[in-house]
């Protein structure tokens, strides 16, 4: 029988080369680089889908905000043209007098005037235009200057068209139609 020699821990058999370890640390950085670069872009997605969240939410509630005000306009005059609507508003649960109300678009934000105090509803405004619905659309509002009776009359719709600039959410126009609710007349006997 032929006897085979030992092996000795500093055999060349025993352990990885120094070429196997610098090939394992290059395989262990690629993959590493490469999770690094997805969490990255997974950051960038949900960074640029929260800004877009956000604009919309802004834009719902310019929405909202001017749908409302329109819906409780009371005994006024309503005057608007191009980028600016002034009216009268009822101030339910506050108890008292109704308030002035008026929009403006200003350097490119549309602001919302009640009682004095200036609100910025929704920036990064291209252009706002209100249009105005009696028996047809009209740009202003009274539609003719005859008198008072002109300027007493309101119109049965009032429509917003917003142009939002691109940026971080949604651009291009948007329109809300608000029907005003039948003016009271006065009865007489």
């Amino acid at each position: 029988m032929i006897a085979r020699p030992e092996r000795r821990p500093g055999n060349a058999e025993s352990g990885f080369t120094l070429i196997e370890l610098m090939i394992a640390l290059v395989l262990f950085a690629l993959i590493s680089v490469a999770g690094l670069a997805l969490v990255d872009s997974v950051l960038g997605v949900q960074g640029r889908t929260e800004a877009r969240l956000d604009r919309l939410a802004e834009l719902q509630r310019t929405m909202l905000v001017v749908t409302s005000d329109v819906e409780q306009v009371a005994n006024g005059d309503i005057a608007g043209g191009g980028d600016r609507l002034t009216f009268t508003r009822a101030a339910p649960g506050l108890g008292g007098a109704s308030v002035a109300v008026t929009y403006l678009l200003r350097d490119g934000v549309l602001t919302r005037s009640v009682g004095g105090r200036t609100q910025a509803l929704l920036t990064g405004v291209n252009g706002a235009r209100w249009r105005f619905f009696g028996d047809s659309w009209a740009n202003q509002w009274p539609v003719s200057a005859d008198g008072e009776d002109a300027a007493a009359a309101w119109p049965r719709a009032i429509a917003l068209e917003v142009t939002v600039a691109p940026g971080r959410g949604p651009a291009g126009a948007l329109r809300r139609v608000i029907l005003l609710p039948a003016r009271a007349t006065a009865v007489t006997s």
